[in-house]
């Protein structure tokens, strides 16, 4: 129910958004007497498929808070949330962003992610899970990992990378079905059942395209914060904790579709599925730690 609610939400304030930011810039009907009218088509996909991206990022905090059910840790009731609100502001300090909300979510799997809509107002978060199995110094890398994250600003760069995706993907979808409606079909009154039907497919078949371009980011970003969390941490507790990660009893927890990218497990798929994986195989990454190392 709630992520039922928090989409619904999501998609009526980029309605909202979206329809002021169109009035505001003149912009109407992407159609004129003679057809597409491509600036004003062009503007208007913009708008959404920005819209979208970063209303989502800006409310990336509620959301992972409610649909993850973190507890905030405001003033630490054990030795265990001591250490990890200090181990949070020390990684802080040296990657030079603002102190994170720190938090544990209720799941005995192991698993932790940050996000947030810029470097200074984040939230990372670690399970119950991980706390309980994982040693210090893999906790502590992992940490630096998350921490790596807000500091390279991925957050912010995935979510423009994946508004100008929409952007694109809602243009050409739009002009291929124009194209069928008009040349193939020989439409001549207005937009037929030919665009809207083409335009959804080529939506799909796009989106699905596009979307080998974020995934890729996705995974990119992964190894620079790997790094980070064997600089801010130890490369030998991020490798353990790696390792740890693909011989767990419990397996990572599943997340939400909208936090997945920022989570800190890795996948097995090999072949064609990797390029739609956010994150690379874990014996990718603890290869890459070594190679680091050497």
């Amino acid at each position: 129910m709630k992520r039922v609610f928090l989409f619904l939400a999501t998609n009526l304030a980029i309605i909202i958004v979206a329809s002021i930011t169109l009035s505001l810039l003149g912009v109407g009907s992407y159609l004129d007497g003679t057809g597409l009218n491509l600036q004003a088509l062009l503007i208007f996909c913009f708008v959404f498929g920005m819209a979208g991206s970063f209303i989502s990022l800006l409310l990336s905090k509620k959301m992972a808070k409610w649909s993850m059910g973190v507890e905030l840790i405001d003033q630490p009731e054990n030795r265990s949330e001591e250490w990890l609100l200090q181990t949070v502001r020390r990684q802080a300090e040296q990657a030079g962003i603002g102190m994170p909300e720190v938090g544990i979510f209720p799941a005995d799997q192991a698993n932790a992610f940050a996000t947030g809509w810029n470097r200074n107002d984040a939230l990372v978060a670690v399970s119950k899970g991980m706390l309980q199995r994982f040693e210090h110094d893999e906790v502590e890398a992992v940490l630096g990992h998350e921490i790596g994250h807000v500091a390279n600003g991925d957050m912010v760069t995935l979510a423009l990378i994946q508004g100008v995706v929409n952007t694109f993907v809602m243009f050409l979808a739009r002009v291929v079905g124009f194209v069928v409606d008009r040349v193939v079909l020989k439409n001549e009154r207005g937009l037929g059942i030919g665009y809207f039907v083409t335009t959804i497919l080529a939506e799909i078949v796009l989106a699905i395209l596009a979307s080998m371009i974020v995934f890729w980011f996705s995974r990119r970003r992964e190894f620079r914060a790997d790094e980070e969390g064997a600089r801010l941490g130890s490369r030998n507790g991020m490798i353990n904790a790696l390792e740890r990660l693909k011989t767990d009893a419990q397996q990572p927890t599943p997340m939400p579709d909208s936090m997945k990218a920022f989570g800190i497990s890795g996948g097995k798929s090999q072949g064609w599925k990797k390029l739609f994986m956010t994150h690379p195989p874990l014996d990718e990454r603890i290869s890459a730690l070594r190679n680091l190392a050497a």
